[in-house]
């Protein structure tokens, strides 16, 4: 029986990899057919398919090629040549990638500006962009104007609705722009594949966000690599929640749909109370997740429609195992299609098979065709071990180390486009790994591997920390704490405490009426090692996440367990009292004086 679901699971990642694989060719540096070459291919075929479906209106392919090519017409029309950048700080609306795909047409890149930043961070994406052009809408023009005396340049802004002041009427000035697509040869010119598309930047959860450098290359492998992944075909309709400044939402799953002549039902947002009603109603087939979304899906009221749907397939990255089971039984979905992928980087898995945990898997017979290894590392220095030759050391099986991605710049697959600053493209970028001369992407994450090439994800490098002389993934223990009863969120970090080596663990949490911090000490006890059991817990509302869903852990770390810092109640685990204990300021006191112990 073994035998055969083994058989049977290297079957199903044969197929998912053959169906990847037949969309994902290898792409010439020099290559003159571009991302937006792809786009107009599948628009003619399909040019009177239903493409993009937002609050109420629906756009044919036809329709939505016709509304790039008026931007298009209009960056030319304002002297906006090859090369240069125009920045996007929009909301998810139907426009948004007809925009950069128009864009393209004219060998123009697009800065993708998360709709939710504010202030120094804001002004900080605008300003490395170095864009001279900004698309706002009403919703996004006021907090741009906030930050106009942070800008390092003049910025045009650019109002796709009500105008005031000195802001440009977009919504005026495209009605005069041709529907026509520009001449390929004399807009795109010497525009070649590996000149750059787009910035898609990172998520700022530990600082300032950096500007990925997406080339037309990295494009279109994320939107070919999840037509093929996800099997998609033109009956297909894929549920979009997600925010389209992000890899994940903005190209890995509007490539699945528009490339094969399927269709995408946009949403500005996520929300709980509306995923099952809309799924249901637009008749979707799948829907595409990151980090807590399906938890909180699980943790939700019971819905109607939670069961009414065709979902065939959610894909995704970031599912806990801990929700993964409950997000299939609970609202019978058939297949769950993990993967994982940094926006910038060049490792790429995919866990064809559904096996629930992994997310992804590199079998004994195809290691050698895969650019990805996990190398043994030193939670201490952050860096990898390097052992008596100065070369690093590959981790065996079950052992925890940073996965690492081998660099060949004459592979688009596998070649590292870097960021807009150059230092911090270096900064991810190891040298002299298995051979002197070599160079490897740093992913920044550690993980393990089982005998059977399943890859698990452990933590991000700098979430886990050292107590007692042990390494402490965050991520494990945020999913044993999610399992406690009333535990609706966990968030986990290290804080450091006076006079104790390392970082101790405190966990900030989201709980209902259920939440009982007596029943938590006794869980705590019970199902993790005392290494590992947080010392300090913070209750919380809300837990702050990024757009995408990602916490946010700086300000926490920042904040530590000083009650007088926050209006948060924070208890400590009181090894007299055998229970987590509220932290007073006078409690406090004690503890760092050593009055009190850990």
């Amino acid at each position: 029986m073994k035998l055969r679901a083994r058989l049977a699971r290297d079957w199903k990642f044969f197929q998912g990899l053959r169906r990847t694989l037949k969309w994902v060719k290898p792409i010439a540096p020099d290559s003159n057919n571009l991302i937006c070459d792809d786009l107009e291919r599948a628009v003619d075929e399909h040019r009177d398919r239903p493409a993009i479906t937002f609050e109420g209106k629906t756009v044919s392919y036809g329709e939505m090629d016709a509304i790039a090519n008026r931007y298009a017409h209009w960056a030319k029309g304002q002297g906006i040549t090859r090369g240069q950048t125009v920045a996007l700080f929009l909301p998810n609306r139907l426009e948004y990638l007809p925009i950069w795909y128009g864009l393209t047409k004219v060998g123009i890149a697009t800065a993708l500006i998360n709709n939710n930043l504010t202030g120094a961070a804001l002004a900080h994406c605008l300003n490395i962009s170095g864009a001279l052009h900004c698309i706002v809408d009403a919703e996004t023009s006021p907090t741009f104007e906030a930050v106009r005396g942070l800008l390092a340049r003049h910025m045009n802004q650019w109002t796709l609705g009500p105008v005031t002041g000195d802001r440009r009427d977009l919504t005026t000035a495209l009605k005069s722009c041709s529907q026509l697509r520009p001449d390929r040869l004399t807009a795109r010119g010497d525009l070649r594949a590996r000149d750059t598309a787009l910035f898609i930047y990172t998520s700022g959860t530990t600082g300032m966000p950096k500007a990925a450098r997406i080339n037309h290359m990295r494009a279109q492998l994320y939107m070919r690599g999840f037509a093929g992944s996800t099997g998609a075909e033109k009956t297909d309709r894929i549920y979009q929640v997600l925010p389209l400044y992000h890899a994940t939402g903005g190209m890995c799953a509007m490539g699945a749909a528009l490339l094969t002549g399927g269709s995408i039902v946009l949403k500005r947002k996520f929300s709980t109370t509306h995923f099952w009603s809309d799924v249901a109603a637009e008749g979707c087939t799948m829907f595409v997740y990151i980090g807590e979304l399906c938890r909180y899906l699980v943790n939700a009221e019971p819905h109607p429609d939670e069961r009414n749907h065709r979902i065939r397939l959610a894909f995704g990255n970031g599912l806990r195992a801990d929700v993964w089971a409950q997000l299939q039984e609970r609202f019978g979905i058939p297949e769950v299609l993990e993967f994982y992928g940094a926006t910038e980087g060049n490792v790429s898995m995919f866990n064809f098979d559904g096996t629930v945990g992994a997310i992804g898997r590199i079998p004994k017979w195809l290691k050698k065709r895969v650019n990805a290894r996990i190398v043994q590392f030193d939670i201490d220095s952050e860096q990898p071990i390097r052992g008596a030759g100065g070369l690093c050391i590959e981790c065996g099986p079950g052992q925890v180390g940073e996965c690492i991605g081998k660099i060949d710049a004459g592979d688009a697959r596998t070649n590292f486009t870097g960021y807009a600053d150059k230092a911090a493209t270096e900064k991810k970028v190891l040298h002299d790994v298995f051979e002197k001369g070599d160079a490897w992407f740093r992913t920044g994450d550690l993980m393990r591997k089982d005998e059977d090439g399943y890859i698990f994800f452990v933590d991000r490098i700098g979430d886990t920390f050292r107590w007692k002389g042990e390494n402490v993934s965050t991520a494990e223990v945020a999913e044993q704490l999610a399992q406690a009863p009333g535990v609706l969120e966990a968030n986990v970090y290290g804080v450091p405490v006076p006079g104790q080596d390392g970082k101790a663990g405190m966990a900030a949490l989201t709980v209902d009426d259920d939440f009982d911090v007596a029943t938590l000490y006794q869980r705590v006890e019970k199902d993790m090692p005392a290494y590992a059991q947080p010392l300090f817990i913070r209750l919380q509302r809300q837990i702050e996440t990024t757009g995408t869903f990602k916490y946010r852990k700086i300000d926490l770390v920042e904040d530590g367990f000083d009650p007088a810092r926050t209006k948060d109640p924070i208890f400590f685990k009181s090894p007299v009292k055998k229970t987590y204990v509220k932290l007073t300021k006078a409690t406090y006191g004690k503890l760092l004086e050593g009055g009190l112990k850990l």
